[in-house]
């Protein structure tokens, strides 16, 4: 598994792609990571086992590079996601 950090322009066609799914308008699996801020190690593990559990496989490639990044990008990258849908 790459254990480089990603940048937010290598995530942002992922999160675009991802929030224009129907049913994460408010980011379906990870919507307290997107939506709500919350952008903690914990938070975005508990949005990966969701995302496991209802076989959202785009949430679980998204979650699981969300947890290689920095909580400023990730922070980032929540402020940015109603931008990008």
């Amino acid at each position: 598994m790459n254990t480089e950090k990603p940048t937010i322009p290598e995530i942002l066609p992922l999160l675009k792609a991802y929030g224009e799914k129907d049913g994460n308008e408010v980011g379906g699996n990870l919507h307290i990571v997107l939506d709500d801020g919350n952008v903690n190690d914990s938070d975005v593990v508990f949005c990966l086992e969701r995302a496991k559990e209802t076989n959202d496989v785009d949430g679980v490639k998204l979650a699981e590079l969300l947890l290689k990044m920095s909580k400023t990008q990730r922070s980032k990258l929540s402020n940015l996601f109603y931008e990008l849908i």
